[in-house]
């Protein structure tokens, strides 16, 4: 097997990579675990770069619990009155603790996916 690594800038580059990290992944050899840690990294960073991760807005991740639930306005009961709902999905007020403690509840996700202050605004992380 050659002792190179595939440098990734672009989509074939990426695939031929992970075939090598395939390879290299049964052997026992220190020399070809280091070679596929050190290709890992190489695709982690073309991964970050090519798919960024970016934070949702409050109002994406109530849009989305809905979807998912098949709820309408459900959040009514949750948030209070159809207004505050209408005010959370529209930017224009951030959740009480009460408001999230009970989406948490409802939904099982955890609280620091409602309480950010950067999300409640509509800012990325």
């Amino acid at each position: 097997m050659k002792a190179t690594l595939f440098i990734i800038e672009n989509d074939k580059d990426h695939a031929e990579a992970k075939a090598l990290i395939e390879k290299l992944m049964g052997s026992d050899d220190v020399a070809h675990r280091a070679r596929m840690v050190a290709q890992a990294r190489l695709i982690e960073g073309y991964q970050r770069a090519r798919w960024p991760r970016r934070t949702t807005t409050l109002p994406d991740l109530l849009t989305y619990l809905m979807d998912q639930h098949g709820l309408s306005r459900a959040l009514v009961p949750l948030l209070g009155t159809a207004s505050r709902v209408s005010e959370a999905l529209n930017v224009k007020r951030e959740l009480s603790m009460s408001m999230v403690r009970n989406l948490r509840e409802r939904f099982q996700i955890s609280a620091d996916l409602l309480i950010s202050s950067k999300r409640s605004r509509g800012l990325a992380a």
